[in-house]
């Protein structure tokens, strides 16, 4: 079975940075993970591709190192196993509620007797009936990782007992719909979001466990790093494509060149 390289890296104390592909060209995860990025956020919450679409994909970084980190829509437990025999390596489940909502994640994606995850055995994650079942069973739930996000007030009011919830490895900020929830949308940076850091970092360091956030600079990566934050989140194809005519544009508009902005 193919190694978590985010387990392995985490488990030795180092830091773990991932970036988001929304592009559905196997090429694009194909070139992240021959780069050597820890992992890929798959996106299946806000992002309209199919399971299959996403198999596919998955399967385009087997050539590399990178783990996908794969994210269903709340309430998709069925899908969530889909997503593992697929090949991701881990799950970010979002708008988690509670302790007993992180409870259920867990339940859903670990084989007994640390939950009640079905088998099968004929898919890439094994890979292909290649493993003796209980060596497929014992290292299935020590390297797939399970990520819940914190992105709602009531969350926040209950990371202690969500990060104390046995199998849950990773408690990850949604500074974005915090922001929104909390009446300040989009100021990432504001005191209450900050508030957040500090109650997640404690939550995890006594309980054992990593956490993280999305960052939007080096330097509040930086800042995340000496608050204990690992888990670190960082762009998107989307994003650096969108950058990077931005700049062609500006470059060129001296030469005389026009162009006719429909997003302005």
């Amino acid at each position: 079975m193919r190694p978590s390289r985010i387990m392995g890296k985490l488990r030795r104390g180092e830091p773990v940075l991932v970036t988001t592909l929304h592009l559905t060209d196997p090429s694009i995860f194909e070139l992240a993970s021959l780069m050597g990025f820890d992992g890929i956020w798959m996106d299946m919450e806000h992002h309209s591709y199919s399971l299959a679409t996403g198999a596919s994909l998955m399967r385009a970084v087997l050539v590399g190192v990178t783990d996908i980190m794969a994210r269903p829509a709340k309430g998709e437990f069925k899908r969530m196993q889909r997503m593992l025999e697929a090949g991701a390596q881990g799950i970010m489940y979002p708008r988690c509620d509670n302790a007993q909502e992180a409870a259920e994640v867990v339940r859903w994606l670990k084989f007994a007797p640390m939950g009640v995850r079905g088998c099968d055995g004929g898919n890439p994650d094994m890979p292909y009936l290649t493993m003796p079942l209980d060596q497929y069973l014992h290292e299935a739930n020590e390297q797939t990782f399970v990520v819940i996000q914190i992105e709602q007030p009531e969350t926040v009011d209950h990371i202690e007992e969500i990060a104390a919830v046995e199998g849950v490895d990773i408690l990850m900020i949604g500074p974005g719909d915090l922001s929104i929830q909390y009446g300040i949308p989009g100021q990432i940076d504001h005191e209450m979001i900050r508030q957040v850091w500090a109650r997640t970092a404690k939550a995890a360091a006594d309980n054992g466990k990593d956490w993280g956030c999305p960052s939007f600079s080096v330097e509040q990566t930086r800042e995340l790093l000496d608050l204990g934050a690992r888990f670190i989140c960082y762009s998107a194809d989307i994003i650096m494509v969108k950058s990077g005519l931005e700049d062609i544009r500006e470059n060129f508009k001296p030469l005389g060149f026009t162009f006719d902005d429909r997003l302005g």
